[in-house]
């Protein structure tokens, strides 16, 4: 194959295969697929370090052999597919995302990154070009965080914000550690998990939001992405009969649940804390009987604002209304424990330029936004320039849900649009 050094080549001898793209979406989609019964749609269960998380990884390293690239695997299970430049010593251009979804996905978060960046390099592949600087493609591990409670896991730990024995130590809700589980699927790496700072960091990736739809923008350059707290609350108080037992006697967690979830509704809508949202995204009760007030309750609370000065006020407020809450029920006690927290991060303004100018390149008009969702990418801002794409998705930018959707037409123009960013940037 005679090859072409990027720096000679015009934008339109590098194009995309938008129906090979979607293609590869479609056939990745089936591993973990299940019949969801509130949508009537097919949806995708592949949570990470499961028996379909194995599936996808395999297919993803054949599909990445097959394109040429050479494979690690690190000792988070993170895959990595190099594509080697004309100057191999130089630092690589790295893109990528995940492959790991949480238990009601639809085929594109997290998926669209990873393999949009293998259509980058098989288009590479069929136009002949070498670009200067080695190409890597990453696909992380437990990005989604739904299964050990922390997200953007694989990329935190390359990136050094958390060590690999407080991965490994992590366990689901089940009790089985991380370290256990990524061992019994076959992908504990050799490869030290530490990561030297490559060039440049670019991850493209379905909004998840409703932002781009409304605008009427295909693409978008994201200029960073919000703080985010998880706290896990567990509430303890005492079982009793739902009809002998007198209100003033009752000490009832399930009670004590719906008050922190009224209260955190009423930060959010007091404006005090900005631009602040409030989810509790997880409930249980024990012990689950219609009769008896329950001895125990489980929560989470996720919490996310762009600003961090706001995050650490509405952080602070709400222990202190966790701390009050034994007041109003004598004898009830309250365990919290925040199991993840990221900071707002600033992208590269720079590589945003340069999404930018690829996206005239191809015709797209593009608007600038903050993410609002946690990504890798974020991570890697650590400890590289780093920039994302985001691509419309429909539906109001469902996300989450089987209704998850974007078109091949939109996900051929994102991929586009990343194409000749990692041509730039590669160059």
């Amino acid at each position: 194959m005679t090859t072409v050094p990027s720096a000679s080549v015009a934008p339109d001898q590098l194009a995309i295969d938008g129906n090979r793209l979607w293609k590869f979406l479609m056939d990745l989609a089936e591993i973990g697929a299940y019949d969801d019964q509130a949508t009537g749609l097919v949806g995708i269960n592949r949570q990470a370090l499961t028996d379909g998380d194995r599936e996808g990884r395999r297919l993803i390293i054949l599909w990445m052999e097959e394109a040429g690239l050479e494979v690690s695997i690190d000792e988070m299970g993170n895959i990595f597919g190099r594509r080697e430049g004309l100057e191999p010593c130089l630092d690589a251009l790295m893109a990528g995302s995940h492959i790991d979804t949480v238990a009601t996905a639809g085929a594109f978060d997290g998926c669209l990154g990873v393999l949009g960046a293998l259509e980058v390099v098989r288009s590479l592949n069929d136009a002949g070009i070498q670009t200067r600087r080695p190409i890597v493609i990453a696909a992380w591990t437990e990005e989604e965080g739904v299964r050990f409670s922390t997200d953007m896991l694989g990329s935190a730990v390359a990136a050094g914000r958390l060590s690999l024995d407080y991965a490994y130590d992590l366990a689901d809700e089940g009790g089985l550690r991380f370290g256990d589980e990524l061992e019994r699927i076959g992908f504990k790496g050799p490869r030290p998990v530490r990561l030297d700072s490559p060039h440049a960091y670019v991850e493209c990736h379905i909004e998840q939001g409703p932002v781009l739809a409304q605008e009427g923008y295909a693409v978008g350059v994201v200029t960073g992405v919000q703080a985010i707290s998880w706290q896990k609350v567990t509430l303890h108080g005492r079982a009793a009969h739902a009809g002998t037992t007198p209100i003033g006697l009752r000490i009832d967690a399930g009670l004590a649940a719906a008050q922190i979830i009224v209260e955190a509704r009423r930060m959010v809508n007091s404006g005090e804390y900005g631009q602040l949202r409030a989810t509790v995204g997880h409930i249980r009760a024990s012990p689950g009987l219609p009769s008896v007030v329950p001895d125990l309750a489980e929560i989470t609370v996720d919490l996310r604002n762009p600003d961090d000065t706001l995050m650490a006020k509405a952080e602070a407020d709400l222990e202190e209304f966790f701390a009050a809450l034994p007041e109003t029920q004598p004898g009830l006690r309250v365990e919290a424990r925040r199991v993840a927290r990221t900071r707002a991060v600033s992208f590269s303004n720079e590589i945003q330029d340069v999404i930018d100018a690829s996206a005239d390149t191809h015709g797209f008009d593009t608007m600038r936004l903050t993410s609002g969702a946690g990504h890798d990418a974020q991570e890697m801002a650590a400890i590289t320039p780093t920039a994302m794409i985001f691509v419309r998705g429909q539906y109001d930018g469902i996300s989450y849900n089987p209704r998850e959707y974007s078109t091949p037409e939109d996900c051929a123009a994102g991929i586009s649009v990343l194409a000749k960013t990692m041509l730039e940037l590669s160059a």
